[in-house]
């Protein structure tokens, strides 16, 4: 009898052979409510000892979540059939399931969660978690949803998940005693980068456009592209060199980015302000919507964050070494020209630490001599050479990305006053800062700008945040520009809250603790909106919804239309194009069109316009009719409207899909605007 037969014949032994009227009772409410039996076993264990009670709660339910979410992950490795749903004469007494058999989520659950009370309970009470976790095991054989060998395997899981993260715990316990500083933060962003990594498969976000055409460009490696350097397009290949052409395989570098830039951000304020201020900068930064938004998306902000901060960390500890004349100096002025150059090669908003830096100088006289040093030319000469290939690729392109940064900055349209987009800057900081953190941080930086570290921090913060503010007057900023100026906000708001915890400051610590909480609960709310159960067209994450669903649909018809034809897709939109790149099956090539847009990358790629006589696929965004110049430069068009749905049904939007047959040519007309 081979394994297969042995494990269907103990199946039927138990779902048939041990069949009785109590059992038809007891086991389908154990399989629904097992909680039921653990909850008082939990509250006599609370009863006799609430520490050790606590402690294994809080592991059983760590053990679960991630023995469950693993679990998950396998049955679509196994892709195993519920024995319901595959074999004949089963006593089915719940709903089989929709999902795979191996192993089962239940009996992972139910050991999971069982292991630490069975581990750190030393009396008679941990059989009795144990005999619960058994039945419920059992329980799934009898009511017909699993095989005895997917409740084995589960089971093993969720036992092995447990031990593991007992033995972390008191691990992480041990560390704690030498180092607890280090351990919290290494614990927090453990704990934080897992939930992402769980998200990131898990959640509802679809790729932003942005992700999408900076996956674009990952495919086309260059020395620089249109808009902005090559260093977004290096990381997403990375990560997809190791993850795939996928979501995961594009974010991944988000999580580890941003785990990274709270180690940093934990090495800047311990050296500005002592490790108090380092370990909470570190753990303020995260719950801030603004920056946690960039440890789940990755688009260019999420690597700057990191090289900027980087680049503050190693500025303080150049200037340090050199005020001490430390041989090892010129070597921290050299990594910062890298990084500096890295940062710059990522967003041009690094051009900022230059002038932050050289304020800083100006302003100290403690610090104004090193401008008479080698250190700081070394810096900037290395940071210009790693910037080279941007300015290489510029010579080649006839300045491309010059063009367009000034056509983002507005400087075409000349000085115009505009106090609504001034209020509009303001609303959208106060939205992704959140309101009474912002304040608390311009207050902190002000109060402590007397001081050597205080003005540190106050220099690399304020001209930016006072840059945009202005720049706002004159045309529309984007929420995010500001970002690098509160980088050291978030360290001056650290050191000047623990200042009040010793300084008769009750009503500071509560206002402190109230603008955390209420940054967490926004942040909280930006990855679950659905809680708030807004409309679509208020809902931030509809954006990055219903691009799956037009590659589904435009990879079907694509499908259709190659059977006796060769065929393009192309759209009018960068954004379309680049989605329609990413979520369409084998990820063909595709291209834009211009017809009355602004440049993009497309336009310095190869374009469509040789194909003659092939079919071609047209999607614009909307149920909308198409330009009268592509419609003409094909023999025949016909139109397909495509409408998106949120899983609540909720619509998302229109896609017009065109069929166009027999590409006769089109004229190639570059965009003449940036």
């Amino acid at each position: 009898m081979n394994f297969s037969a042995l494990d269907s014949f103990l199946f039927f032994f138990i779902n048939h052979n041990l069949q009785n009227s109590v059992f038809d009772i007891i086991m389908p409410f154990i399989t629904k409510k097992a909680w039921v039996f653990f909850l008082p076993l939990f509250m006599w264990c609370l009863a006799k000892n609430r520490k050790p009670a606590m402690i294994a709660l809080i592991l059983g339910f760590s053990s679960l979540l991630l023995s469950d979410w693993g679990s998950n992950s396998l049955k679509y490795f196994f892709e195993r059939i519920r024995p319901c749903s595959e074999l004949e004469g089963v006593r089915l007494l719940v709903g089989c399931g929709k999902s795979f058999s191996m192993p089962s989520n239940h009996a992972v659950n139910a050991f999971a969660f069982m292991t630490p009370f069975f581990m750190l309970q030393k009396n008679r009470i941990r059989y009795l978690f144990l005999t619960v976790a058994l039945l419920v095991g059992f329980s799934r054989i009898y009511v017909g949803v699993h095989y005895p060998s997917d409740v084995l395997v589960g089971a093993l899981i969720g036992v092995f998940v447990s031990v593991s993260i007992l033995l972390v715990y008191k691990g992480t316990l041990s560390r704690f005693q030498e180092k607890p500083f280090s351990t919290v933060l290494t614990v927090f962003l453990v704990c934080v980068s897992l939930f992402r990594i769980f998200y990131i498969l898990n959640g509802p976000l679809e790729l932003s456009p942005d992700e999408a055409h900076y996956w674009e460009w990952s495919r086309r490696l260059d020395l620089s592209y249109y808009s902005k350097g090559p260093m977004i397009a290096y990381l997403i290949r990375l990560g997809t060199s190791f993850f795939g052409e996928t979501v995961f395989g594009i974010r991944i570098m988000a999580v580890i980015f941003s785990a990274f830039s709270s180690i940093l951000l934990y090495l800047l304020g311990k050296r500005v302000y002592g490790e108090k201020t380092g370990l909470l900068s570190a753990l303020v930064i995260q719950i801030i919507p603004l920056f946690s938004a960039y440890g789940i998306l990755f688009t260019i902000d999420s690597p700057f964050i990191f090289f900027w901060i980087l680049s503050l960390f190693l500025f303080r500890v150049a200037l340090d070494m050199s005020q001490a004349t430390h041989p090892k100096a010129l070597i921290y002025w050299s990594l910062l020209g890298l990084s500096v150059g890295l940062g710059l090669l990522t967003k041009y908003t690094m051009t900022f630490f230059f002038l932050c830096a050289l304020l800083y100088l100006l302003i100290s006289k403690e610090e104004r001599k090193v401008l008479l040093k080698k250190g700081p030319y070394i810096a900037f000469i290395i940071s210009i050479l790693v910037f080279s290939p941007v300015i290489i690729w510029n010579t080649n392109h006839d300045w491309v990305t010059l063009r367009h940064t000034a056509g983002q900055a507005h400087i075409t349209e000349g000085i115009q006053i505009s106090f609504i987009r001034f209020v509009e800057f303001i609303g959208s900081q106060l939205g992704v800062i959140t309101p009474l953190l912002l304040i608390l941080m311009v207050v902190s930086l002000v109060r402590l700008r007397g001081e050597k570290e205080g003005a540190f921090l106050y220099w690399f913060s304020v001209p930016v945040l006072c840059f945009f503010l202005l720049k706002s007057i004159q045309g529309k900023v984007q929420a995010n520009w500001a970002l690098p100026g509160y980088v050291t906000g978030i360290v001056s708001f650290s050191a000047y809250s623990l200042k009040s915890l010793f300084h008769n400051g009750k009503w500071r610590r509560l206002v402190a603790a109230i603008a955390l909480f209420l940054a967490f609960i926004v942040t909280s709310l930006a990855h679950y909106p659905q809680i708030l159960n807004l409309p679509p067209d208020l809902d931030p994450t509809t954006r990055l919804a219903g691009w799956k669903d037009l590659g589904t649909e435009v990879s079907k018809v694509y499908e259709q239309m190659s059977l006796d034809h060769p065929v393009f897709v192309f759209s009018d939109r960068y954004q379309v194009s680049s989605q329609l790149a990413f979520y369409m099956k084998g990820h063909p090539v595709t291209y834009c069109v211009n017809v009355g847009r602004r440049m993009n990358q497309y336009d310095l790629w190869p374009s469509f316009h040789g194909f003659i006589h092939h079919h071609a696929i047209f999607v614009r965004t909307g149920d909308v009719a198409i330009p009268e110049k592509v419609a003409a430069a094909f023999h025949k068009v016909e139109k397909k409207v495509l409408t998106a749905y949120t899983k609540k049904h909720a619509k998302v939007r229109d896609y017009s899909i065109f069929i166009c047959y027999d590409f006769k040519g089109l004229t190639e007309e570059r965009p003449k605007t940036y």
